[in-house]
């Protein structure tokens, strides 16, 4: 009645190891479990504002075009840089990017592209920008009550089985707001409603915990990514990252971060050294050091 496979045996399907889009961060792939975003999944990335979180999404979708993929940019926000994607690494010539005027069509959109399966990964900037027409439409002063979250619950049900068939991974970027009234607990809330994080496969929290000075100049920030949820492999690990101005994830840094965490780099005081070779004082210093020998990186 339904077609042949529409009911089956749990151990009759032979499911393919999980397929994932690199994160750009060697940090963040280990922490993910899985070695990076899994496809036909939805991940929602959150955190304050400059926290990483575009940059973060821009990598993934650098490396699904890398890997051959076509890229979606839902643009909500109106506020994506095609220079600095670039310099991440985007191919911005073949990114297709949408502009929309209303939440609705935003989610429209998505589900159009998705349900095509022509893209590998549709980056949606941010759920807080996708505002329902009716608000558009409206005065400034008047209430809309759950509008937006409405908006999202409905969107989700249509676009997770849609995703799931055609394996794209959709990033949900969104921003935190302040409960009020909260006593105990964070009063942090992610915008949107519920209905993201239940449908959510991973969701990352990412938050900016110190500026990379190089001598006075700050050069970056150092990035650190909470896996909140994860239906993959066990949540609640943790990546740190360094995020260079003009750069995006440091690629070096993450090397020294993981060869000091697992002892194949030495750390001596400010001094890094690899197998007998001194990378450099100073993290800046060997960072630019393995900038400088590409070989040396690749081993």
């Amino acid at each position: 009645q339904f077609g042949k496979g529409s009911v089956m045996r749990l151990g009759d399907d032979a499911r393919a190891p999980i397929e994932v889009i690199p994160t750009g961060s060697i940090a963040l792939d280990v922490a993910l479990g899985i070695g990076g975003y899994p496809r036909g999944r939805i991940v929602e990335v959150y955190g304050p504002e400059s926290s990483g979180k575009t940059t973060v999404a821009l990598h993934a979708v650098a490396n699904a075009q890398k890997g051959g993929g076509i890229a979606a940019f839902i643009d909500a926000e109106h506020a994506l840089d095609p220079e600095y994607a670039k310099k991440l690494g985007v191919d911005v010539d073949a990114l297709l990017v949408s502009q929309p005027d209303t939440g609705e069509q935003a989610l429209e959109i998505a589900d159009m592209l998705i349900r095509s399966g022509a893209v590998d990964i549709i980056v949606i900037d941010s759920v807080a920008a996708l505002v329902p027409k009716a608000e558009i439409e409206g005065e400034m002063g008047d209430s809309h009550v759950g509008l937006q979250a409405r908006l999202m619950s409905q969107a989700l049900r249509k676009i997770a089985g849609a995703l799931n068939q055609t394996r794209t991974t959709a990033i949900f970027i969104n921003q935190l707001r302040e409960k009020i009234g909260v006593m105990f607990g964070s009063p942090e809330t992610t915008t949107g409603g519920k209905a993201l994080k239940f449908y959510a496969s991973v969701r990352l929290d990412a938050r900016r915990i110190e500026t990379l000075k190089d001598g006075t100049e700050p050069v970056g920030n150092r990035t650190r990514v909470k896996v909140v949820k994860n239906k993959m492999a066990p949540p609640f690990r943790q990546a740190d990252f360094d995020i260079l101005y003009g750069v995006g994830i440091s690629r070096e840094g993450g090397l020294i971060d993981m060869g000091v965490e697992h002892g194949f780099v030495r750390k001596a005081g400010a001094w890094y050294t690899y197998e007998g070779d001194q990378l450099g004082q100073g993290k800046e210093n060997a960072r630019n050091f393995l900038k400088n020998n590409p070989d040396i990186a690749n081993e």
